[in-house]
C-alpha cells in the first residue's frame, strides 16, 4: 500500500511476511521473516513485550522508563508449533503468532480472545525527516472501553477518541486540547469483564487511535524510533495498573508534610509578604505545611540565586518560616540565563553541557530571563551537574523544588526546534527523539540532587511534564488550568486519569491558575482536592491584584474552606496508607469508578466518581448552584459521610449537595484513621488515633500504615503495618486487629467510634475479657470506646 507524503513523495508501507525460521534463547523467542524480526520476551505469566526490527536490525535496547528493579519471573512458559501458528503459553495466557504474517493473538487459557491484531506490525520511511513510523493495529472488541494515557483532558473512556503524546506548554487548555503537558504512552483495554494494558515505550512523537478513523480498530504509531510494546494481562483493570507500575517503578514514600495543604502564588514577594501569608494561615487556625516561591524570588530569574532586594536574608526566611511548621519549595526552569557573569551558565558552556543546534551553535530562545541556553538533560554528566546545583538551596532551607517549563517551553518558538542535538546517554539523537523525555530527566536530575543533600530528609519534587515511569522520583500538576467549573471537572479526570497511569502524586491548581474563582467554585474545588494526592492552591498574577487564599473569598467561605482543609489533615493516616500501598504494591492512590466495579457496565462510562484509597468514595460539586448530585455506588453498603444514612450500591444515591457537604461515602465494613486537626503536619505528637468504624455484615480487610514520616528509618523495618478485619452481624459487632512492624508510635490508645451499629450492646468484650458496658458511650448516632493500642479483638453483642 502506498500513502502520500505533504512533500508529495510516496513511501511503501512494508508488513511482516512468512516466518522463515525460529529459535529460542532462555525467555526470549526470535522470529524471522524476510525483512522483520519480532522478539518476544516472557517477563511474567501476564506480562509479554513485543519488540519488531523493521529491517533486521534491533535498536539499542534501552529506556527512561522501564524500573532498573523489574525483573523476568515468569512462572513457566512453552512453545507449540502449529501449522498456521506459534503458540507460546504462559501459565495464564496464550500467544499465537502467525506463520504468514507475524500477526499477534492473546487469549486467556480458556480460548477467549484477550488483545488481537488486526494489521498489527507494519512500517514505512519517514522520507522527510528520516528514520521510519511503525505501526500497529489491532481489532476492537465487542463493547470494547480504553482507559490511561497520563493528562489527557476528555471523557475517562477513550472509545472513539485520537490522542498524542509530544510534551505541549498548553497554556489554558480546554477539553478538546491535545497534545498536553506530560507524555505516558500506556493504555487499558476492558472487554467482557477481562482487563489488558499496553504500553508502547518509544519516546518519539506517539499517536493513539481508539476507534475514531475505523470505529473497530484501534492503533498507536510513532514517527520514529522501534515498535516496542509491553502487553500486560488482568484479567481485573487494578491488578494491570499494579503489573505497569511493576515495569515503570513505583515511588518511594513522600514527606508526611507533602501530603499537607501548599500554598502558591505567581508571586509572593517581597520576604515580608511571604511572612504575612504564612502568619495569616496560623492566626486564622487553617492548617497548612508549604509554601511556593515562583520566579520573582531570583536575581533577574536566574536559577540558583536569589534577589537581594527582595530576599536579602533567604536561609533566615526559610529558617523563620520552618520554626513555624512550614517547609519552603522554590521553582527551578531549565533556561539559563545567557549572561557572562552568571556562574551556571559559564559552567554550561564550559563543560559543553548546553544543548546544541545541528550545526554547532548552541540552541538559545527566551524564556523569563531572556535569551537562554538550555542543559540537555539526557547527558549523564549534565544530570550529574544539575543535581550539585541544588547543594545550596538545601543548605538555605529549601524543602521541595518545583520544576517547570520543561516540555521544554521557549516563548517564540513553542518549543526546541527538532535538529536540536541530544546526548540521550551516549546515543545522539535529535530533538525528535529526545522531546517527551526532557522534563522527565531534569526531574530525575533534580530529585537525585535533592535526596543528596537533603538526607535524611525525604525529598519533594514537583514537575510539569514527565515520560512514563516519573512516578519514581516526582509529583505532577495538571498544568495552568482556568478558574471555571469545567476545569474543575477536568481536575477531577485528569488526576484519575494520571493515578492509573502509574502517577497518583498528582493535582491540579486549586481553583485555576488563570482567572479569578468565586467563592463557591473555590470551595467547591478545595472539597474535591482535599482527596487528590498533591493539594496545591496556586493562581497566576493579575490586573486586579486578587489573591487567592483559602480566606479571600469572604468569612461565610472561608470557614467551609477551613473545615475541608482540616478533614484533609485528619485523613492523613488513610492517605498516607494508600501512598504506602501505592509505594509498595503499585495500587493506584485514586481509583476511577470502572477500576473497582468492572464487571458493573453502569462503571464504564462514568467519571464523576471514584475511590480514594480502598474505602472513601467521592464525588465532587461539579457545577453552579448544585443543590443536589446523583451518585453511582459499587455493589455493596455505604455510609454518607455526613449523616450515616447507609445507601445500597449498583445504584444511584441522590445526597444534596449545601456548600458545606460535597458527595462523599464511606464503605460498610472499613475502618477509617483520622488524626487530631492540626495546623502543620507533627506538629505535636498524637496520644490517640481515632479510629472511625464503619458497621458492616461483610468481611472487609482495612490497613493502617505509619512511620516517622520524614526519613528513611521505615526501610531498616522502622514502620507499623496494622490489619482490621470486621466480619460482623445483626447481633454482633467483631473487629480483630493484627499488627507487625517496628515503629514505636507516639499514642498509646485508639478511641474506636462504631458508625451504624444496628443493635444497643449488653455485652462488650475486649480480647476476651468482659469490660463494663459504661466503657462504651453513645454520642448521637455512634458509639465510642478507649482501648489500648495492643488490643486484638473487640466483640459487643446485642
Amino acid at each position: 500500500m502506498q500513502v502520500t507524503t505533504s512533500s508529495g513523495k510516496y513511501s511503501i508501507k512494508h508488513y511482516p511476511d512468512t516466518v522463515k525460521e525460529w529459535k529460542k534463547e532462555g525467555n526470549f523467542f526470535y522470529f524471522y521473516t524476510t525483512e522483520t524480526i519480532l522478539e518476544v520476551r516472557i517477563i511474567s505469566d501476564k506480562i509479554v513485550r513485543f519488540r519488531y526490527a523493521a529491517d533486521g536490525t534491533f535498536q539499542r535496547d534501552f529506556s527512561y522508563a522501564v524500573s532498573p528493579q523489574l525483573e523476568d519471573s515468569p512462572e513457566k512458559f512453552v512453545i507449540f508449533e502449529w501449522e498456521e501458528t506459534f503458540e507460546i503459553r504462559t501459565a495464564a495466557i496464550r500467544v499465537y503468532i502467525a506463520r504468514d504474517n507475524l500477526r499477534i493473538t492473546i487469549t486467556d487459557l480458556e480460548g477467549q480472545i484477550i488483545n488481537q491484531d488486526e494489521l498489527g506490525f507494519h512500517w514505512q520511511y519517514y522520507l522527510q525527516k528520516g528514520g521510519k513510523i511503525v505501526y500497529c493495529s489491532k481489532l476492537i472488541q465487542e463493547n470494547e472501553c480504553f482507559y490511561g494515557l497520563g493528562d489527557k483532558p476528555t471523557e475517562l473512556n477513550l472509545r472513539g477518541k485520537r490522542m498524542e503524546n509530544y510534551g505541549t506548554d498548553a497554556y489554558g487548555f480546554t477539553s478538546t486540547t491535545d497534545p498536553l503537558y506530560r507524555n505516558i504512552p500506556f493504555y487499558y483495554g476492558l472487554h467482557h469483564n477481562m482487563a489488558y494494558g499496553i504500553f508502547f515505550d518509544n519516546t518519539f512523537r506517539t499517536l493513539f487511535d481508539f476507534g475514531k478513523e475505523r470505529d473497530d480498530i484501534s492503533s498507536f504509531w510513532a514517527r520514529g524510533g522501534e515498535m516496542n510494546y509491553y502487553f500486560i494481562y488482568g484479567p481485573q483493570l487494578l491488578d494491570v495498573a499494579r503489573a505497569y507500575t511493576k515495569i515503570t517503578g513505583t515511588p518511594e514514600l513522600p514527606p508526611m508534610w507533602a501530603l499537607g495543604y501548599h500554598q502558591c502564588r505567581w508571586s509572593y514577594f517581597p520576604d515580608t509578604r511571604v511572612k504575612e501569608i504564612a502568619a495569616e494561615f496560623r492566626k486564622r487556625q487553617i492548617p497548612c505545611d508549604a509554601l511556593y516561591l515562583d520566579i520573582d524570588y531570583m536575581d533577574g530569574f536566574r536559577c540558583f540565586t536569589w534577589d537581594n532586594e527582595r530576599f536579602p536574608q533567604p536561609k533566615q526566611l526559610l529558617t523563620e518560616l520552618a520554626d513555624d511548621g512550614f517547609k519552603t519549595v522554590v521553582i527551578i526552569d531549565p533556561g539559563i540565563k545567557v549572561d557572562p557573569n552568571y556562574s551556571v551558565y559559564q559552567d554550561l558552556v564550559k563543560n559543553n553541557y548546553a544543548c546544541k543546534r545541528a550545526d554547532g551553535a548552541l540552541m538559545e530562545g527566551d524564556v523569563w530571563p531572556g535569551k537562554c541556553a538550555f542543559p540537555d538533560f539526557t547527558n549523564p554528566a549534565v544530570r550529574d551537574w544539575w543535581s550539585g546545583l541544588y547543594k545550596s538551596l538545601i543548605g538555605t532551607g529549601v524543602r521541595g523544588v518545583w520544576n517547570d517549563m520543561n516540555e521544554p517551553a521557549v516563548f517564540e518558538m513553542g518549543t526546541f526546534p527538532e535538529d536540536v542535538r541530544h546526548d540521550y546517554d551516549g546515543e545522539d539523537v535529535s530533538h525528535r527523539k529526545a522531546h517527551n523525555v526532557y522534563g522527565h530527566l531534569m526531574s530525575k536530575s533534580t530529585a537525585t540532587g535533592l535526596k543528596k543533600y537533603a538526607m535524611p530528609e525525604r525529598p519533594f519534587v514537583i514537575t510539569r511534564s514527565c515520560y512514563a515511569g516519573a512516578q519514581r522520583w516526582t509529583s505532577v500538576w495538571t498544568g495552568d488550568n482556568i478558574s471555571s467549573w469545567e476545569h474543575l471537572w477536568l481536575a477531577s479526570v485528569q488526576c484519575q486519569r494520571l493515578a492509573v497511569s502509574g502517577i497518583s502524586f498528582a493535582g491540579s491548581d486549586i481553583g485555576g491558575f488563570i482567572g479569578e474563582p468565586t467563592g463557591e467554585l473555590y470551595t467547591r474545588w478545595i472539597q474535591l482536592a482535599v482527596f487528590h494526592p498533591l493539594m496545591r492552591t496556586h493562581s497566576a498574577s493579575n490586573e486586579t491584584g486578587f489573591n487567592q487564599e483559602p480566606w479571600s473569598f469572604g468569612a461565610s467561605y472561608e470557614a467551609v474552606v477551613k473545615q475541608f482543609i482540616e478533614l484533609r489533615y485528619q485523613l492523613l493516616p488513610y492517605l498516607y496508607t494508600a501512598f504506602w500501598q501505592y509505594a509498595t504494591d503499585g495500587m493506584p492512590i485514586l481509583r476511577p469508578i470502572a477500576f473497582v466495579a468492572q464487571e458493573d457496565e453502569q462503571t464504564h462510562h462514568r467519571h464523576h466518581e471514584f475511590l480514594a484509597g480502598d474505602h472513601i468514595l467521592v464525588s465532587h460539586v461539579s457545577e453552579e448552584g448544585m443543590l443536589e448530585k446523583e451518585v453511582y455506588l459499587p455493589k455493596g453498603n455505604w455510609y454518607y459521610y455526613f449523616n450515616d444514612t447507609m445507601h445500597t450500591g449498583s445504584a444511584i444515591a441522590t445526597v444534596a449537595t449545601p456548600i458545606n457537604e460535597m458527595p462523599i461515602f464511606v464503605r460498610a465494613g472499613a475502618v477509617i484513621p483520622q488524626y487530631p486537626i492540626m495546623q502543620y503536619t507533627r506538629e505535636f505528637a498524637i496520644e490517640e488515633m481515632l479510629l472511625h468504624v464503619y458497621f458492616g455484615e461483610e468481611t472487609t480487610h482495612s490497613t493502617l500504615y505509619e512511620d516517622a514520616g520524614d526519613h528513611y528509618a521505615y526501610k531498616n523495618g522502622e514502620y507499623n503495618v496494622i490489619d482490621f478485619k470486621q466480619h460482623s452481624t445483626a447481633q454482633q459487632f467483631v473487629l480483630r486487629k493484627r499488627f507487625r512492624g517496628g515503629y514505636a508510635s507516639s499514642y498509646s490508645q485508639y478511641k474506636i467510634v462504631i458508625h451504624g451499629l444496628p443493635f444497643t450492646p449488653s455485652k462488650c468484650l475486649i480480647d476476651g475479657n468482659e469490660v463494663n458496658l459504661e466503657s462504651l458511650q453513645l454520642d448521637g448516632h455512634t458509639w465510642s470506646i478507649q482501648v489500648n493500642r495492643s488490643f486484638e479483638d473487640i466483640v459487643i453483642e446485642a
